[in-house]
């Protein structure tokens, strides 16, 4: 039971932070340009996303959790069977890069919300009268929009791939091939 909850955990906290991340980089960045002028385009796409960080947050800290619930209750099998041990390594290097790639955002996209009506042409693309500070930061969030769905949809991928590991054909093959090497 506890692993179930831990993989609920896990799955809907993940899933939430790659779908608003993408959502935000598909539609409110480029939507907040519809505001009418671009101080509207700046002080919409700042509302957006300060309203989506403690949202973001929680579904972190929700991931967070689960993953390391299912480590817990994994453990012997991360141990015993092949190839488990190595995709929990790259489980926990991509959600590492995933939580830097976010944290950095969150501390540009403060430098951004500091102007409550900051000039920029969308989410992420300054305008010539954006202040130096924030244009900088809104160059790079450019990039982190859309580094951090890949990365934690990276995340999903290799957690699909956790899960057919854990199917019991496929442990019994990887406890045996451990045992024989």
């Amino acid at each position: 039971m506890a692993n179930t909850v831990s993989r609920a955990m896990h799955d809907a906290g993940l899933a939430a932070w790659f779908g608003g991340t993408l959502a935000n980089a598909v539609a409110l960045n480029p939507a907040a340009a519809e505001a009418g002028d671009d101080s509207s385009t700046g002080r919409v796409a700042n509302a957006g996303w300060d309203r989506w960080t403690p949202v973001n947050a929680g579904a972190i800290g929700v991931h967070l959790i689960g993953a390391i619930g299912q480590l817990v209750g994994n453990k012997s099998r991360v141990a015993a069977q092949e190839g488990v041990a190595s995709m929990t390594v790259t489980k926990t290097v991509l959600t590492a890069a995933a939580l830097g790639a976010t944290a950095y955002s969150r501390v540009l996209g403060k430098k951004v919300s500091q102007y409550d009506d900051v000039p920029a042409d969308s989410g992420t693309a300054p305008v010539s009268s954006t202040p130096d500070d924030a244009a900088s930061a809104q160059k790079q969030l450019a990039i982190l929009q859309w580094l951090i769905p890949a990365l934690t949809g990276a995340l999903v991928l290799t957690a699909s791939y956790a899960g057919e590991q854990q199917r019991a054909t496929e442990v019994h093959k990887g406890i045996a091939a451990r045992l024989m090497s």
